[in-house]
């Protein structure tokens, strides 16, 4: 039986630019947050603030589907952050 392999996306916080829909685009913080065996979880909080606003969180499944748990990202903003979690690349 052959066995899916997870890939990872983001290792570590990092902040992303996200282009809002009704109102200014911001910076928003993406952080690695705990998951079930072959998910992978990243929680969204706005940026450079001591205490950021939680903006909801995001799961990817072993396949690499997604799903936003939350309430302040519409669809656009969504797929924003998530094309930025897969597409995330660490400069050396």
């Amino acid at each position: 039986m052959q066995q899916l392999q997870t890939k990872t996306y983001l290792h570590g916080e990092a902040n992303a630019w996200l282009n809002r829909h009704n109102g200014p685009s911001e910076v928003i913080r993406v952080v690695p947050s705990y998951a079930p065996p072959g998910h992978q979880c990243y929680e969204l909080y706005t940026a450079f603030e001591h205490d950021g606003e939680n903006l909801g969180r995001i799961l990817f499944d072993s396949r690499g589907y997604w799903i936003y748990d939350g309430n302040d990202l519409d669809i656009s903003e969504q797929e924003q952050v998530a094309a930025f979690i897969i597409g995330y690349v660490e400069r050396i």
